[in-house]
C-alpha cells in the first residue's frame, strides 16, 4: 500500500498585489498629449482629441496586474512527477522601447510538500509580465518566485515571444520569435527531469 505522506501545516495565504503608489493618470494623459504634439501628431481633430487619455489608460492596464492570493495544498499523495502549464498567453512591454511583446510561456515545477492551484502559474507569470520587462529577466523572475514561495524540487520556464520592437521597427524582422528559459533545481541537475521537461515545451515540429 502506498505510504501517505503526511500534510504540511498550511502557510497563511500569500495575497500578491501590484503597487500601484505614485500612479498619475491625469499627469500621464497631458504628458502623453505632448509627446504626440512633439512627434508632429496633432489632437485637436475629433478622432485624436481622445487619444493621449486613452494611450495613458492602455499603458497604465499594461502596467497594472491583477491581485491574486498564492493558494497552495497539501501534496497529500506524495506526487513527485512534472506539473507543466504549456502554452500561457503572455503579454508584456519591452522597456527599451515600451512596444509589446507578446507569446507564451510553458511553467512546470517538482512538486515538494505542497502543490499549487493551476490558474496561479498563469497569475504570477502576469505579475512580473504588467511592468516594463526584458524576456531574460522575466523568466528568471518568474522561476525564481516560484521557488522561493512554493519551495518545489524543481522550477522551470520556458517563454517564446515575439517582440515589435524588433518586428515593427529597425530590422523589420517579421515573424521573428525569442526562446529563453530558467530551470532550477531537479529540472537544472537532473538529466531524466530535465530532458522530460525539455521535451515536453519543445516547438512542435
Amino acid at each position: 500500500m502506498p505510504q501517505r505522506i503526511p500534510s504540511a501545516a498550511a502557510p497563511p495565504p500569500l495575497r500578491v498585489v501590484h503597487d500601484s503608489d505614485g500612479v498619475d493618470l491625469a499627469a500621464a494623459e497631458l504628458a502623453a498629449g505632448q509627446f504626440l504634439e512633439a512627434l508632429g501628431i496633432t489632437t485637436d481633430s475629433e478622432s485624436l482629441r481622445g487619444t493621449p487619455g486613452r494611450m495613458t489608460r492602455a499603458y497604465a492596464e499594461l502596467f497594472s496586474p491583477r491581485p491574486f492570493d498564492l493558494t497552495t495544498f497539501p501534496n497529500d499523495e506524495g506526487y513527485d512527477e512534472l506539473v507543466l502549464a504549456r502554452s500561457i498567453p503572455l503579454r508584456s512591454v519591452c522597456e527599451h522601447h515600451l512596444l509589446p511583446f507578446v507569446g507564451t510561456a510553458h511553467i512546470g515545477y517538482l512538486p515538494g510538500q505542497r502543490i499549487l492551484g493551476l490558474s496561479k502559474l498563469a497569475r504570477v507569470l502576469e505579475h512580473f509580465a504588467c511592468r516594463p520587462q526584458v524576456q531574460e529577466r522575466l523568466t528568471k523572475q518568474v522561476a525564481d518566485w516560484l521557488q522561493t514561495h512554493l519551495e518545489p524540487k524543481g522550477v522551470g520556464v520556458v517563454i517564446q515571444a515575439e517582440h515589435t520592437c524588433m518586428t515593427l521597427r529597425g530590422v523589420q524582422a517579421v515573424g521573428a520569435t525569442t526562446m529563453t528559459s530558467t530551470l532550477l533545481g531537479l529540472l537544472r541537475t537532473d538529466p531524466r527531469s530535465r530532458g522530460e521537461f525539455l521535451a515536453l515545451t519543445a516547438l512542435p515540429r
